[in-house]
C-alpha cells in the first residue's frame, strides 16, 4: 500500500474511532451490528449538521427576495417518478460474484483499479473487467457476473393490498420542488425568479454503500431549485457585485484556474445567473465555512459525465485526504425545462406561466448539497494533530462548532462549582451560544477533551474569580488566556 493511501485510511480510522467515542456520529442499530449505510448522528455531530443547515438557510435562502422554504412527504407516487425518469434511468451496473454471492458495483471495481468509466458502456464496463480478470472484492474471486442495471429506488407499497398503489421513498427532494412550483407560483404572488428550498430526507438503495456519508442509504439534501425566465439565463441583477469576484474553475480537460465571473462569462462562456450563483456558492464555502480556497473548486462534467438533463453541470469538489483527494459534496446544474416539462405531459396538469408578457414552462436552476457529505468534510478538513502540545483538536469555524463555550471550576471546592454553574446558567439563559459544563478530572485533561471535539473557547472559575470576580477565557487554537470581568463575558464572547 502506497504511503498517501496509508496516511489516509489512518487519519479516517482517527476521526470514525474519534466521532464515535465523542458522539459525532456511529453506525444505526449498532447494538444489533449494524448495517451499511445507515448511521446515526450523536450530539455533537447532530449540532454541527444543525448550524450546517442554519448557515445554508441564511445564506442562500435570504439571497432572494423571492426565495422559499418548503417541506414535502418523503414518500411520493409512482407516477413522479414515471415523469421524472427515475423509474427507467435511475441506475447502477451491478455486478454479482458468482462464488460469495457479493454484490457490488461495477463502475467502483473499475475505479479501484484507475479506470474511468464515465464514457463506458455498461456492455463495455463487463469486457474490461472479463478481459483484465478483475476479482470480487470480498472474496478475491473472478467468477463474477456480467454487469446489469439496478434501480436505486426503495418501493412502498401503499394500503392493505399494495400491488395496485405502489409509491417510492423519494431518491432526492428536487421532485418535491417541482410538484409545489405551481401552488408556490400562485401563493407568492406570481413572480419569476421563484425559489424553492428543501432540506430533507432521500433514500437511495446503494449497491454497496461505503467511504461513510459518501454511499448513504438514507441522507440529508438541501436543494435550492431557481425557477426563471430561460430569456433571462444570461442576466444576472447583481452581477456588478461579483463581475471581479474570481471563481476556482477546473472546466473540463484543463487544469484548475482562478478567474473573474466576468471572465468566466466571457472566455467559458458560462452564463450570468449560472456565474452569480457559482460565486454564492464559493462565497459559502470560503468565508461560511472558511475552507480553505486549496480543498476548493468547481469541476466541469461533461456531457458523458452528467445526467442528460443536464445542460450545464458543475460539481463543488473539496479535498479530503480521508477520501484520497477531491469528492463531490454538491453541484450546480441548469435542469432546464425537463422537469415541469414531464410532469406537464404526465400529470396534464398545465405548469406553464405568464410572465414578461409571455407564456412558457420555466427553466430550473438547481443549487443541490449533500448535507452528511459536507459533514464529514468539515471533519476530514479541520482535523489536525499537533506533536508540541501533544492534543488532537477540531479547528472548527466558530459558526460550524458543536460546543461554542465550556465552563469549568479550577478545583471541586472553595464555592467554585456554584460560582461556575453561575457562569454557565448565565451564559445558557442569556445568549445563543451552546454551553457545555464540566467538573470531572484535571482542567488540563478538561481543556483536551473541548480541543478535541471543536469548542471555540474555555472558561475558567479560580480563586481569583471567587476575590475580584474575573474568570478565564482559553482561545481554542492559541491556547492563550485572558482574564475578564463576569459582566462583560457576554459582550466579549459574542464580539469573538
Amino acid at each position: 500500500m502506497r504511503k498517501k493511501e496509508s496516511s489516509a485510511i489512518e487519519k479516517l480510522d482517527k476521526i470514525t474511532n474519534l466521532a464515535i467515542k465523542r458522539g459525532f456520529f456511529w453506525p444505526t442499530a449498532e447494538i444489533y451490528g449494524g448495517k451499511a449505510g445507515f448511521y446515526s448522528y450523536g450530539h455533537l455531530g447532530k449540532s454541527v449538521k444543525n448550524k450546517f443547515e442554519s448557515l445554508w438557510r441564511s445564506h442562500f435562502i435570504k439571497e432572494g427576495e423571492n426565495f422559499y422554504e418548503i417541506e414535502s412527504s418523503a414518500i411520493l407516487p409512482e407516477p413522479v417518478f414515471v415523469a421524472s425518469g427515475h423509474l427507467e434511468h435511475f441506475n447502477d451496473p451491478l455486478i454479482e460474484c458468482k462464488t460469495c454471492h457479493f454484490r457490488f458495483r461495477a463502475d467502483q471495481l473499475l475505479e479501484d483499479q484507475g479506470i474511468k468509466t464515465a464514457d463506458m458502456t455498461i456492455e463495455e464496463m463487463s469486457k474490461v473487467i472479463m478481459d483484465k480478470r478483475l476479482k470480487c472484492p470480498k472474496c478475491n474471486s473472478w467468477h463474477l457476473s456480467e454487469a446489469k442495471w439496478f434501480n436505486m429506488m426503495f418501493p412502498v407499497p401503499l394500503g392493505a393490498v399494495g400491488v395496485k398503489d405502489m409509491a417510492y421513498l423519494t431518491p432526492e427532494t428536487a421532485q418535491a420542488a417541482y410538484l409545489a412550483f405551481k401552488r408556490e407560483f400562485e401563493a407568492t404572488r406570481k413572480r419569476l425568479p421563484l425559489g424553492i428550498a428543501i432540506i430533507g430526507k432521500a433514500f437511495r438503495n446503494e449497491i454497496s454503500p461505503r467511504q461513510l456519508f459518501f454511499r448513504l442509504r438514507e441522507f440529508t439534501q438541501a436543494e435550492l431549485q431557481i425557477f426563471f425566465d430561460p430569456d433571462e439565463l444570461d442576466k444576472a441583477e447583481k452581477w456588478n457585485e461579483i463581475s471581479r469576484y474570481k471563481l476556482i474553475l477546473q472546466p473540463q480537460g484543463e487544469k484548475t484556474q482562478e478567474i473573474s465571473c466576468n471572465d468566466a462569462h466571457k472566455k467559458i462562456e458560462i452564463p450570468q445567473f449560472y456565474a452569480y450563483h457559482m460565486a454564492l456558492v464559493q462565497k459559502f464555502y470560503l468565508e461560511k465555512l472558511g475552507i480553505p480556497k486549496s480543498k476548493f473548486r468547481f469541476r466541469e462534467l461533461g456531457e458523458n459525465e452528467r445526467a442528460f438533463y443536464n445542460k450545464i453541470h458543475w460539481d463543488i469538489e473539496l479535498d479530503l485526504e480521508t477520501l484520497g483527494g477531491f469528492k463531490e459534496v454538491a453541484g450546480i446544474h441548469y435542469r432546464t425545462d425537463h422537469d415541469l416539462l414531464g410532469h406537464e405531459k404526465h400529470s396534464k396538469e398545465k405548469l406553464h406561466v405568464f410572465w414578461n408578457n409571455k407564456s412558457f414552462i420555466p427553466h430550473v436552476l438547481e443549487l443541490s448539497f449533500g448535507v452528511d457529505r459536507n459533514v464529514w468534510a468539515l471533519l476530514d478538513i479541520f482535523y489536525k494533530e499537533e506533536l508540541k502540545n501533544e492534543r488532537t483538536i477540531f479547528t472548527f469555524g466558530k459558526t460550524i462548532a458543536p460546543i461554542d463555550v465550556a465552563v469549568f471550576p479550577l478545583v471541586s471546592r472553595e464555592g467554585m462549582p456554584k460560582k461556575a454553574l453561575e457562569v454557565y446558567n448565565m451564559l445558557k439563559k442569556e445568549t445563543s451560544l451552546s454551553c457545555f459544563y464540566d467538573e470531572t478530572d484535571s482542567i488540563g485533561r478538561r481543556y483536551r477533551r473541548q480541543d478535541e471535539i471543536g469548542t471555540p473557547y474555555c472558561i475558567t472559575i479560580d480563586s481569583q474569580t471567587m476575590k475580584d470576580g474575573t474568570v478565564t477565557i482559553r482561545e481554542r487554537d492559541s491556547m492563550k488566556q485572558k482574564r475578564v470581568k463576569i459582566e462583560k463575558l457576554k459582550e466579549e464572547l459574542m464580539k469573538n
